[in-house]
């Protein structure tokens, strides 16, 4: 007996149904640093939104460093700003596996397979949630305590800045909210 797609979908917009009151919107907290929690949530995010739901990420703390352009940089930091930006990773295609990374064999080992098996790299999610209408807010506070810039992260069209209180409203009216 296999997984049924049409089966789960319908399943899904039944409990979106059910909610009076939520939107049919998706709200992600974007925790992690971590690689393999990046393409699941952007998995998330771009099936959602070919679902015809609204979404919007909200990127935090160790997320942050995954919208950074590994192109562009920004100055005008302490020292402390600039030791964050040297210890953590310039851009999404600069993140480690959460698990078995084996000093970048791991890593690159997914990497292969994704690209063999025919799944998206990361780029091109970003890419696809773009053209979807994903929407990415960056935390305002976590930016401000690793020292990065609005002028060194990546162009994506719906980026902006925002604070706890953008997404607890984006929260408060979506019939689903993830933390990853």
């Amino acid at each position: 007996m296999g997984f049924d797609v049409e089966k789960e979908m319908a399943a899904i917009k039944a409990q979106l149904e059910e909610r009076p009151g939520a939107k049919k919107k998706l709200s992600m907290i974007v925790f992690s640093g971590d690689l393999d929690k990046h393409i699941a949530s952007m998995i998330i995010a771009t099936g959602a939104a070919a679902m015809g739901m609204e979404v919007v990420m909200f990127y935090t703390f160790w997320g942050t460093a995954a919208l950074r352009d590994p192109k562009k940089k920004a100055g005008g930091k302490n020292l402390i700003e600039k030791m964050f930006g040297l210890m953590l990773p310039r851009g999404r295609n600069r993140t480690k596996l959460s698990k078995m990374h084996m000093a970048g064999a791991g890593t690159a080992m997914i990497r292969a397979i994704m690209k063999k098996k025919n799944v998206a790299s990361l780029d091109e999610m970003f890419e696809i949630a773009g053209q979807l209408g994903v929407n990415i807010v960056i935390c305002e506070m976590s930016m401000d305590l690793m020292g990065f810039k609005r002028e060194e992260m990546i162009d994506y069209p719906k980026l902006s800045v925002g604070g706890v209180a953008t997404f607890l409203a984006e929260a408060g009216e979506s019939s689903i909210q993830l933390f990853i």
